[in-house]
């Protein structure tokens, strides 16, 4: 059996015990030379398929510390946004609000066919007492009470807010890609420039194809991996 063989083979077999649970998310993988006894095949092809392991999200590898799971198996729905959509699967996050203010962008209303001006806000979020995983951009119509938001200073509930003026997501678009962290993001991640952080961009409009919310996001990859389905 040739040597890519065996990589595949592990990998098949390491994926397959990760997936359905066997090797739960955090649960650390065993180190080299066990996994070159246990699938008779040299540490090389081994740390193959750990490389390919990490390429689909299912582990992270840590020098001096091992393998360890991150696939948690969870569908995440962010319609009503991260933080709700988080919780929902039990995981607690802190939100720091890093912009909040009225805003004029020609370009995005121009892109969006949409009269400006926008209520930017932007926000760093984190795992409770834990590193920042995203950075989001959302752009909201400024109508109504929504105008009020920046004087307000507040933006806790933001899909009440635009539910209040009318306005609830029933359908969209989002893109997403794999993208380097801009020195901006980094210092507001704490993280190094250049990181490759999932970047999405997500645009959903109300059951009248009215405009409801733009919003751009980088996600920590090794805490966010995305199954999109939405809209009528």
């Amino acid at each position: 059996m040739s040597g890519h063989l065996k990589h595949e083979r592990i990998v098949e077999q390491l994926a397959k015990d990760i997936r359905v649970g066997r090797l739960p998310n955090g649960s650390q993988l065993p180190g080299e030379n066990a996994l070159a006894a246990q699938f008779s095949v040299s540490r090389n092809t081994v740390r193959q398929a750990l490389t390919e392991l990490g390429n689909q999200g299912l582990i992270a590898t840590h020098s001096g510390k091992g393998s360890f799971v991150t696939f948690d198996n969870r569908t995440i729905d962010d319609r009503l946004g991260w933080t709700r959509a988080l919780a929902e699967q039990g995981v607690c996050t802190a939100t720091k609000v890093v912009r909040l203010e009225l805003l004029d962008d020609p370009a995005l209303a121009a892109r969006l066919d949409v009269a400006g001006p926008f209520v930017a806000i932007d926000r760093v979020r984190s795992i409770v007492d834990g590193n920042p995983i995203s950075l989001e951009r959302s752009r909201v119509p400024a109508v109504g009470a929504l105008r009020e938001l920046p004087s307000r200073g507040s933006v806790d509930h933001i899909y009440d807010d635009l539910r209040l003026v009318g306005l609830v997501p029933e359908s969209g678009e989002e893109w997403v890609e794999l993208a380097r962290l801009t020195a901006e993001e980094a210092a507001l991640l704490g993280r190094v420039e250049g990181e490759r952080f999932l970047r999405t961009r997500r645009l959903t409009r109300d059951q009248n194809g009215q405009f409801v919310e733009y919003v751009e996001s980088v996600l920590d990859p090794d805490r966010f991996r995305l199954y999109l389905t939405f809209g009528a």
